[in-house]
């Protein structure tokens, strides 16, 4: 059974295209293009579900038609539309200098001052040049964090965290 941690969201199924099982699939990461991979992961009813790859071929910077093994009618292809789509953590071909923004969703964000959990990172938010974190506190709490390099002191990807050293009153503004 593949576990949450295991993956990180890269985008989602569009429409069916064709009659033969075909789909658009908007990606946030190119990752399954740049390693060898022979699978993807959709989240169907809160469950992990490994796919094989068929084929695919890139329409933009951002969409590519995909054919998964097993889907072969344009039917099996509409029952898709609009699953997340993961990939597996231990496929990825990053580091801590290069990882994409999209697998650090799930990270939890540390103090650097005085070592305690702020909250996890739950989405990054990219409309604007200034990117920020989308962090939720252990009391359900929403805060917005800049994911500005000068703030961030470490990065764990073993243990899953990242370390911050934030200006003073910036996690008490409202």
């Amino acid at each position: 059974m593949i576990r949450e941690e295991e993956v990180y969201k890269i985008g989602k199924i569009g429409k069916p295209h064709g009659v033969k099982g075909e789909m658009s699939f908007m990606f946030d990461d190119d990752v399954f293009d740049r390693v060898d991979a022979d699978y993807i992961v959709l989240l169907i009813d809160g469950i992990f579900v490994p796919f094989f790859i068929e084929e695919y071929r890139f329409r933009s910077e951002e969409t590519a038609l995909i054919k998964l093994c097993d889907i072969d009618t344009q039917e099996k292809a509409r029952e898709l539309t609009n699953c997340k789509v993961y990939f597996p953590r231990s496929l990825s071909d990053s580091d801590q200098d290069d990882m994409p923004l999209a697998e650090i969703v799930g990270f939890s964000l540390i103090s650097a001052s005085n070592g305690s959990v702020i909250g996890a990172i739950t989405h990054i938010d990219t409309a604007t040049e200034n990117i920020l974190f989308e962090v939720e506190t252990k009391d359900g709490k929403e805060l917005l964090i800049p994911a500005a390099q000068e703030f961030i002191k470490d990065i764990n990807t073993g243990n899953r965290e990242i370390t911050v050293e934030l200006p003073e009153g910036l996690l008490d503004l409202d």
